[in-house]
């Protein structure tokens, strides 16, 4: 069983930013970033894998940085210019093709 810890949430002015950090027990070739808003589904924000290429939602691209260090088994995403809509509980991931793990989730709030 892989632990998943997350850390950094927490409130935030719009236009903020915030920096989460994950560090895990045993990382697998993708790491990455989900989140929940109240009401809506689970959905991606970004992944990076062992290699290093990443992938961005469309709706943080070029504000949210994921970054990786795979000899401290940590992922950290760099929150910038931080908007209401960025609201939501953030998950930590990783996964390969036969394991799925998560974290139990910090909140971000952004709001004035």
């Amino acid at each position: 069983q892989v632990q998943l810890v997350e850390s950094g949430g927490g409130l935030v002015q719009p236009g903020g930013s915030l920096r989460l950090s994950c560090s895990a027990s045993e990382t697998l070739f993708s790491m990455g970033w989900y989140r929940q808003a109240p009401g809506k589904q689970r959905e991606l924000v970004a992944t990076i894998t062992t290699t290093g290429s990443t992938n961005y939602a469309d709706s943080v691209k070029g504000r949210f940085t994921i970054s990786r260090d795979n000899a401290k088994n940590t992922v950290s995403l760099q929150m910038n210019s931080l908007k209401p809509e960025d609201t939501a509980v953030y998950y930590c991931n990783t996964r390969n093709l036969l394991r799925t793990y998560w974290g139990q989730g910090t909140q971000v709030t952004v709001s004035s």
